[in-house]
């Protein structure tokens, strides 16, 4: 007889690049593996909901794919040929080729080069502190954050806003840019929740007929990357109607008048012909804005990542300040939460290492850096190393093509700490395998609400697999890289960050299970100012002064418009390149992680993109027909999808597949350009003309 399994529930939290970092529950079974994984309903934020795709956890911690020891690579560069070597052997010769990189070319030449499969400070961050200390090449995180984060500080002069448990005090709750019922289900929480409770409206703004877009009580749908036209329209029929509010403009805002009167031929008929929203539309958002001063804008990524993206994000985040919106508890605007947490990362990052002097390369332009490009390198020094944690670029930068082509350099040194064989580790010389969030320890905070949150080792990993704090340390030692971070265990460097950041201590997070960070209300409506020296929210933003960390200015910033506005500087069609495609997330897959889980797979199916039944029939296509996308980065085959929830021209593809699941290897983003977005940086995954034609 089976004697029965001892079932453990352990605390941990989301580590996955989602604003939500969802408080966890999980079932740990005798100690070795996990059962169920739930939402920690007294977690006020997660509220007991989670996505399906972290509920299946144990679906991904225990894939029988996970790599679970060390390779070399033996045949020729994404073959598939390794052959399995000791961890000593691998560190011993990474550490060889990154120390004859840098007798070449220079410290320079190497690029440790990452991003979020892991959210944790610890796990994520700590591959800095090897960088700094070695005086490696600089990264600059552009690939996500920047446009939007830019935009919003443009307005508010910090990342922070109203707490995100007030949606559920909201009598409007608009969420804009973003699809939370695929990406951030809590929002969907607290939204319905205003709408059950208090009759709230819920307003969705996208470029496609989404699962938000269909719970909403007005669904808003503009051709991509027109948002600020939208916004601006919103804003004219405030003033037009008598619902902006003077006395809140004259006391918080910087150019009101000025605003008003930019905003007079600003209508939505205007805005109808640039957005393909309807007049009646634009009119009824505006209207529930008026009638509902408590409103609560949740602004998301998805409508930042185009090339007027900056600006864009900072016109939604006006509308707030027009009504006066910000003075009541359960209105406002937030996007993040970034600025609330007041980090000492000295030791996680070995800030106390770095040197100015040392180049900065842009993530998104890893393609063309690559490549030997000069204005992407920056300095006459190729990269002939790379070690890479956390991340999949050959399966998700922009400009693919180039990506590949720089990976498949025989000049070119790869070692990749993974946890599944992925594209870019199919390109690597050395695969190291890693460990998943539940055989650590690390600690996260959220970006989506106001929680610090443990997330202890739960289970010990599997095979060899070893942590990116592991990997690093001993690279460090090979390396002859010396900082004290290096010699301190997870548990020490959280300890050490969370009492030099004024948190306490780990003892305490371990007891408590988290910190909610809140500020209290008149900070976080900013009822004694804005973060500006003149206490005023900005209509009117320096575009080159608003702060955020950036080694530069990129894309066409003095272009930028001085009040909000469409501004027209996005990858428009053409009779060349007749339609607009937007590559969103889908619900079961996040970025390019889950997309080797067999119900995930199962549920997406196949990569495909929806079009327009009246533009297919134009084209000759039927549903399911194969088709080619094309432009002048590359080609793309995949099979048609007819919606009717999508604009007339108007494309979407959503997810990131695998290249290999694609017809000719060549995925979604090889058509994605890498050129940057003003003021600092980002990449315009939702903003690419193309054409299509039958397959």
């Amino acid at each position: 007889m089976n004697k029965p399994l001892r079932t453990e529930i352990r605390a941990s939290a989301c580590p996955h690049d989602c604003p939500s970092t969802c408080a966890l529950e999980v079932e740990v079974l005798d100690g070795r593996s996990i059962g169920r994984v739930r939402g920690a309903e007294d977690n006020l934020y997660t509220a007991g909901v989670i996505c399906a795709k972290v509920a299946r956890y144990a679906e991904r911690i225990h894939h029988p794919d996970r790599l679970l020891h060390p390779l070399v690579r033996k045949g020729p560069k994404g073959s598939g040929q390794f052959e399995r070597i000791s961890w000593d052997t691998a560190l011993d010769l990474v550490g060889e080729k990154f120390l004859a990189a840098e007798a070449k070319h220079g410290s320079e030449a190497i690029w440790p080069y990452y991003y979020a499969g892991t959210m944790g400070l610890i796990m994520r961050d700590g591959i800095n502190r090897l960088r700094h200390v070695k005086k490696y090449s600089g990264y600059h995180s552009t690939i996500c954050v920047n446009p939007a984060w830019t935009g919003f500080i443009a307005g508010t002069g910090k990342l922070a806003g109203p707490d995100p448990r007030e949606m559920a005090k909201s009598d409007c709750v608009v969420i804009w840019g973003t699809n939370p019922v695929n990406t951030q289900v809590n929002v969907m929480t607290h939204a319905t929740r205003a709408r059950k409770e208090r009759g709230a409206k819920i307003v969705a703004v996208d470029i496609y007929m989404n699962g938000t877009m269909e719970q909403a009580d007005l669904a808003v749908l503009v051709r991509p990357a027109t948002d600020g036209a939208l916004a601006c329209a919103v804003m004219h029929c405030l003033f037009r109607d008598g619902f902006a509010d003077r006395e809140y403009l004259e006391k918080y805002t910087d150019a009101p008048r000025e605003l008003e009167e930019h905003l007079r031929t600003r209508t939505p008929e205007w805005a109808s012909k640039i957005t393909g929203t309807p007049v009646e539309t634009i009119e009824a958002f505006a209207r529930l804005v008026a009638e509902n001063k408590r409103t609560y804008f949740r602004l998301g990524y998805g409508f930042s990542r185009v090339r007027n993206g900056t600006v864009n994000m900072h016109a939604a985040s006006c509308i707030a300040a027009v009504r006066g919106s910000w003075a009541l508890e359960g209105g406002g605007a937030f996007h993040n939460n970034g600025a609330i947490y007041h980090w000492n990362k000295t030791m996680t990052e070995g800030l106390d290492a770095v040197d100015p002097a040392i180049r900065v390369l842009d993530q998104s332009r890893i393609g063309p850096i690559l490549v030997g490009e000069a204005d992407a390198l920056g300095k006459d020094i190729p990269v002939t190393a790379l070690l890479i944690q956390n991340t999949n670029p050959v399966s998700v930068a922009p400009e693919q093509d180039k990506v590949k082509r720089g990976f498949a350099r025989d000049d070119l040194f790869t070692c990749v700490h993974e946890q599944f064989m992925t594209e870019t580790a199919l390109m690597a010389d050395v695969v190291l395998p890693a460990t998943m969030f539940m055989e650590h320890d690390d600690f996260y905070q959220g970006g989506g609400h106001q929680y610090i949150q443990l997330g202890p080792k739960l289970i010990d990993p599997p095979g060899e697999c070893r942590s990116n704090h592991e990997v690093l340390c001993g690279l460090a030692t090979r390396l002859g890289a010396r900082h004290p971070g290096f010699d301190m265990s997870p548990r020490e460097l959280i300890d050490w960050t969370l009492c030099n950041s004024g948190w306490g201590t780990l003892a305490e997070l371990e007891a408590n299970r988290w910190i909610d960070c809140q500020p209290d209300f008149d900070t976080a409506h900013y009822t004694n100012g804005f973060a500006w020296p003149d206490g005023k929210f900005r209509f009117k933003p320096e575009w080159k002064t608003v702060p955020f960390r950036s080694p530069w200015h990129a894309g066409p910033v003095n272009e930028m418009p001085a009040l909000p506005d469409h501004w027209e500087v996005i990858e428009e069609a053409t009779p060349e390149h007749p339609f607009r495609l937007g590559t969103s997330p889908a619900r079961n897959f996040l970025n390019s992680t889950f997309n080797e889980t067999p119900t995930s797979l199962a549920r997406e199916q196949r990569p495909a993109v929806m079009i327009h039944p009246e533009d297919a029939a134009k084209l000759g296509v039927a549903d399911g027909d194969k088709v080619v996308l094309g432009n002048t980065r590359g080609e793309v085959r995949l099979h048609a999808k007819h919606f009717h929830g999508v604009r007339r021209g108007v494309l979407i593809a959503e997810s990131i597949w695998p290249n290999s699941a694609y017809e000719d290897g060549k995925g979604i983003n090889t058509l994605t350009g890498a050129d940057a977005i003003a003021p600092y940086g980002g990449a315009a995954f939702h903003d690419n003309r193309v054409w299509v034609k039958q397959g």
